[in-house]
């Protein structure tokens, strides 16, 4: 894109709008549905170990859908993919909202996830083709911002539904959202990339289902059983088998579902991981927090959400600011002063022990936020930058997979570690607790490698154009 044009037309935002719209909506019903487990077992009559499938199903389908968007950006107009997205989630949404069966609430969180894992690249594929390249950095902020605050505003958002009205609204009240998503982006989302047909990659697509569902699902049950079961360490197994084998089809046909090539370039592969890490910790902290508040503090579900929320809204106005700064100066300042402090804050978690006054927790997590929202945009923006233009929605494809696959590890890892504390020995309390502590541990060292790795990759020389 000329980068001389240095406005960004009004049918372009509306466009990411229209996207982001959808995007916030399949983040807020996955973390607002989480408040809602104790309900629906109740209602259904179903076991812990089965409620959690509304959030597993759900992942699993974003997560394999997702690496299929530089597929499907090169084969269909992305108004048309915008459209499926949108009247795919509709179906979901309007499913859920009057589910008699908790299996067809599941089919309805399914096909939700089809709508999600399309919209999520959509956003950032429209901002990497459309905007100019000096507006970039905050516009992915933007973007960014999205999928930062839905995952603080859920739990709040979810509470408050469920203990006023009941958990069906939580779905009701995304429909005029995303009827409001479906009209801008029709009447906004123009097509820039040439369409260009080729054949669809079905084995590499049965390697990635093999290859995330089982690393997905097997980190899900983290803590119900021994790492040596079937369940845990078999699905890993399958998946990590299937990741192998799906990297070396990618790296042996000629028109790849996603084309790992571009991992063998070490700076935009050393941003990968440095994305994965801190996505891993975010979501890791935001499953801490309101455990902690309601099982340990005592507190309520609407309370927990209301504690996190300045966190996020506070992430929510650093994004785009980070992603200016980043536009302005570079990318080495916001980077390094936004893993420093998210450094800093999981540092004073750590020695502070296992108790923590709401106060502290709020105040702590309102400064790990605005490290999130100086960062985490401007990784994905700056690891795009490293690679050649004709092959971003292939990186983007990458980035945006493995936030979905960050999220479920983040999750399951810490939800494993508190687990763990919690034995017949303890009290629940006590044991969350200490399980906390431990899962704080591990998140400041998965912190301190992604520190690390930045410090090197920041240090690249920086291409400020496209590659032709």
């Amino acid at each position: 894109m000329d980068g001389t044009d240095q406005k960004i037309s009004s049918k372009v935002i509306m466009a990411i709008i229209a996207t982001g719209i959808m995007s916030f909506c399949g983040v807020v019903v996955e973390t607002a549905m989480n408040i809602t487990f104790p309900t629906l077992m109740k209602q259904f009559a179903v076991s812990t170990n089965t409620v959690q499938w509304m959030t597993t199903v759900y992942l699993l389908v974003v997560a394999i859908i997702v690496p299929l968007s530089a597929t499907l950006k090169q084969n269909f107009k992305t108004k048309n993919l915008f459209i499926f997205a949108n009247l795919m989630f509709i179906l979901g949404v309007a499913t859920d909202a009057v589910a008699p069966t908790f299996s067809l609430l599941l089919i309805g969180r399914a096909i939700q996830g089809i709508g999600t894992g399309i919209a999520l690249p959509l956003m950032f594929n429209i901002i990497l083709e459309q905007v100019p390249m000096s507006k970039i950095g905050m516009m992915m902020g933007i973007g960014t911002l999205i999928t930062a605050v839905a995952p603080a505003v859920g739990p709040t958002f979810g509470g408050a539904v469920v203990s006023s009205i009941g958990w069906r609204f939580i779905f009701i009240f995304l429909l005029p959202l995303l009827v409001i998503s479906f009209i801008l982006g029709v009447l906004s989302i123009q097509q820039k990339s040439e369409i260009r047909r080729t054949k669809f990659d079905v084995l590499g697509f049965i390697f990635i289902i093999l290859g995330l569902a089982g690393l997905i699902f097997g980190f899900s049950n983290l803590g119900s059983e021994s790492f040596m079961s079937l369940k845990i360490g078999g699905s890993i197994l399958v998946g990590i088998i299937g990741m192998v084998a799906f990297i070396w089809r990618s790296a042996t046909i000629d028109n790849p579902i996603i084309n790992v090539r571009v991992l063998s370039n070490p700076n935009f592969s050393g941003h990968v991981f440095t994305f994965f890490v801190f996505q891993l910790v975010s979501l890791g902290l935001s499953f801490l927090l309101p455990n902690y508040i309601q099982i340990v503090n005592h507190g309520s579900a609407v309370l927990a959400g209301l504690i996190v929320l300045p966190g996020a809204l506070i992430g929510a106005v650093f994004a785009p600011l980070g992603g200016r700064i980043l536009d302005r100066v570079g990318a080495k300042i916001p980077l390094t002063i936004g893993s420093t402090i998210a450094l800093i804050v999981l540092c004073v978690f750590v020695l502070m022990g296992t108790q923590f006054s709401n106060l502290l927790m709020g105040t702590l997590y309102f400064f790990f936020m605005i490290g999130i929202g100086l960062s985490f945009g401007n990784l994905m923006t700056n690891g795009l930058k490293q690679i050649d233009g004709r092959m971003r929605s292939h990186g983007n494809a990458i980035l945006t997979t493995m936030q979905q696959f960050a999220g479920a590890v983040g999750t399951s890892l810490t939800a494993a570690f508190v687990a763990a504390k919690q034995t017949a020995n303890v009290t629940l309390a006590h044991g969350t607790a200490l399980g906390s502590h431990s899962a704080l541990i591990f998140l400041i060292c998965a912190m301190i490698v992604e520190f690390i790795v930045l410090i090197k990759v920041v240090d690249f020389p920086f291409k400020h154009h496209d590659n032709k």
